[in-house]
């Protein structure tokens, strides 16, 4: 690089030495002069540069263009300090901390501009790949959709690579999970594969805990079955590294294949280096889930599916036998006396005596057959295709089998059993009411003398045909007018006026008198009326809201509950729509209640149908907030505008002080997603202060106004809200 003469030789051997690449640009930004290292960071000459605007050979499609790129040049152009991604002449990206300095003569005027270029590419791709790979982490992407983002990720900086990423399980089987441009029957050959000092595509660094390098795949014995997948795409030889967790644990192996036969250069390894740390972590975090989801459906005790897993697991079961008309038995379990043996054995004996027998009824059963601890030492077996005389053999088979002896140190124990069957379709449809009619069952045969096994009966089946007639008397109370909505006010603290009423629905049975909808609503839900259930209610209420505003009652808007199951109904939105058009309301005029259980289901389907109603201006609020399934993860996706405090906090707020952290963090979580919470249930003054203490504004609950008929409401706003 030629400088001034007046440069002291020193400083232009530094100069020519440095690694960074130096620029010295006139005073309209055209380069006169680049020193070697910036031809070593770019491929560019001197002669390459010569006249040319830095800018103009080294912006690429994603630079993202600084003040000084414009055409004309200031007269005093400032000093500055910038990053910028840059790219060489073989197109790779190449992210640089960039300063600029004016030189000067002796009258102040601009003769020159030097600039240093410093790559920064790793620290910045460290930075870039992290705060994505985080960024996915917390939206909760699936592992292989994180592990596609980092092998995309560098190959995007090394072009003439290809990555691929490979899962080991606890048995030393490799599982591929990423390898966006390799061939998919590469991952196919390389699934179950176990790790060993011969296995290809990252087994052997897997297997060896340290890198593995394969100058020649041709040539490599280790490849003898997978080199026909990889050399016609021009791969010649790869370089694989072990992903390690915190505790030293493999759990994969991270790949590079090169289309030369080489190893890696300094830059690879560096990229390989950040993107096996960020591996590990993902792959940690999925190991973690993965047990979580373990926990969450198998009974630590006894290695039997819990109550929540048998059940859905039989719930998957139910549609294909009632297409095919086939029965199936569902057994409920319950050893005699057990709490004897706790009591005087202690609990490592129970515990024992708990994992004996379900060992037992495991060997007792078929292998389409389902067996789940419900928790206690009540077992459950369900048998599919199993008619009734084939689960009374089944019942006597299992009380034979508990009834053996157990021998534990210090005692030999005689345990027994009682049994209650339940059998679909007859004793119920769903999974819920056959556990509980087998429930039922089970507690006749212990009261019967214990040791026995008995039938759902039919003084049990009475109480079920008296379900029946209220089902039917709900049904036809929907269909002619045997139900009403009452309204309760919603009262904003700071102004004193009506923030809007909730709807809530009431049942008269014609001889039996008020149904609490604590009793009809879950039936609607067992019988399937839900769904109708809540277009009436949403019907009546937007009819009712059209009256007032005929009339002149100011309600700014009315709350209606709805179930998970219209949330999950396709035609919620046009019906919504149907009916503020056939009332001439505003979407605003209306909110949509929803419980956590729609939490369960927040499948594309039901975000669809919530993002519809949301585009529409109709409010959509989360009723009951803090007592279901509560998830940040999912609350983040839901369109809502309101959130609901339960009134299980506000009644404790005057004696419990959980209650009262819980309702300040709910306040919080509300205030900070700019979401308003509705205090319910507020029965009393002190509980008013304490939430007005802790920030909430609107109440609802008998201190400010009972449900009331359309008419007392009407005549309570009149009287001033009293």
């Amino acid at each position: 690089m030629n400088l001034d003469a007046s440069l002291p030789a020193l400083a232009a051997l530094v100069v020519d030495a440095s690694d960074n690449a130096v620029v010295l640009c006139g005073p309209d930004r055209r380069v006169q002069d680049v020193n070697p290292g910036f031809t070593r960071m770019f491929g560019y000459t001197a002669d390459d540069m010569r006249g040319k605007r830095l800018l103009e050979v080294l912006a690429g499609p994603a630079t993202e263009l600084p003040p000084f790129a414009g055409v004309a040049a200031p007269a005093t152009p400032p000093d500055l300090r910038t990053e910028l991604l840059l790219y060489t002449r073989g197109g790779r990206p190449l992210w640089a901390a960039v300063t600029r300095n004016a030189v000067r003569d002796a009258g102040g005027r601009v003769r020159h501009m030097c600039l240093l270029l410093a790559d920064i590419t790793l620290t910045k791709v460290h930075e870039v790949l992290q705060h994505r790979v985080l960024d996915a982490m917390a939206r909760e992407l699936p592992v292989a959709d994180l592990m596609n983002l980092v092998c995309e990720e560098v190959e995007r900086i090394a072009p003439e690579l290809l990555c691929s990423v490979l899962d080991v399980d606890e048995d030393g089987l490799l599982h591929p999970l990423a390898g966006p441009g390799l061939p998919a029957a590469l991952g196919d050959l390389l699934d179950g594969y176990p790790v060993g000092p011969d296995a290809a595509g990252g087994g052997a660094a897997a297997w060896r805990g340290k890198p593995v390098e394969v100058r020649d795949i041709a040539s490599d014995s280790a490849w003898e079955g997978a080199r026909g997948l990889v050399l016609p795409l021009g791969l010649r030889a790869c370089w694989s590294c072990p992903i390690l967790a915190s505790d030293g644990g493999m759990v994969g192996a991270f790949t590079l294949y090169f289309r030369e036969h080489r190893g890696p250069s300094g830059l690879h390894r560096r990229l390989a280096e950040i993107a096996v740390r960020l591996c590990a972590l993902a792959l940690e975090r999925e190991r973690a889930r993965q047990r979580l989801e373990r926990l969450a459906s198998f009974d630590m005790l006894t290695g039997l599916a819990n109550r929540f897993a048998l059940k859905e697991r039989a719930a998957q079961m139910l549609p294909e036998l009632a297409g095919t008309g086939t029965p199936m038995a569902v057994l409920c379990i319950d050893l005699d006396r057990f709490r004897l043996v706790n009591e005087t054995q202690g609990h490592p004996a129970g515990d024992a005596l708990l994992r004996e027998i379900a060992g037992r009824l495991m060997r007792c059963v078929r292998s389409i057959d389902l067996t789940g601890r419900l928790g206690g030492d009540e077992f459950a077996v369900i048998l599919p295709a199993c008619a009734m005389q084939q689960a009374a053999t089944a019942a006597e088979r299992l009380l034979a089998a508990v009834a053996e002896p157990v021998a534990l140190p210090g005692a030999t124990l005689q345990p027994a059993a009682s049994i209650g069957v339940a059998m679909f379709p007859d004793d119920g449809g769903d999974i819920d009411t056959l556990l509980h009619h087998a429930d039922m069952a089970r507690v006749q045969a212990k009261a019967s003398g214990r040791g026995g096994a008995r039938f759902f009966n039919e003084e049990m089946q009475q109480r079920t045909r008296e379900r029946v007639a209220l089902e039917a008397a709900l049904r036809l109370g929907l269909r002619d007018g045997g139900l009403r909505l009452l309204y309760q006010p919603q009262v904003d603290r700071r102004s004193g006026r009506l923030y809007g009423v909730e709807a809530l629905a009431r049942w008269t049975h014609p001889e039996l008198g008020e149904i609490p909808p604590s009793r009809f609503i879950p039936l609607a839900e067992e019988a399937g009326m839900v769904v109708e259930l809540g277009r009436w209610a949403l019907t009546e209420a937007c009819r009712q809201m059209a009256q007032w505003r005929r009339g002149g009652v100011p309600v700014p808007r009315v709350a209606v509950n709805l179930s998970a199951r219209n949330f999950q109904d396709d035609g919620l939105v046009a019906l919504v729509a149907a009916l503020l058009d056939a009332h001439g309301l505003q979407p605003g005029d209306l909110t949509l209640e929803m419980t956590e259980s729609v939490l369960l289901d927040a499948s594309p389907d039901v975000l669809a149908v919530l993002q519809a109603l949301r585009a529409m201006g109709v409010h959509l609020s989360l009723d009951d907030f803090g007592t279901g399934y509560s998830s940040l993860s999912y609350l983040h996706r839901l369109p809502i505008h309101e959130l609901k405090l339960d009134q299980s906090f506000v009644r404790d707020l005057g004696d419990s002080a959980t209650a009262r952290a819980l309702t300040s963090t709910i306040l919080r979580i509300g205030d900070s997603l700019k979401l308003t919470v509705v205090a319910e249930g507020v029965e009393n003054a002190l509980q008013a202060q304490l939430l007005a203490e802790r920030g909430n504004a609107i109440v609802q609950g008998f201190l400010f106004g009972r449900p009331m008929t359309p008419e007392s409401l009407a005549a309570w706003l009149t009287q001033g809200g009293q």
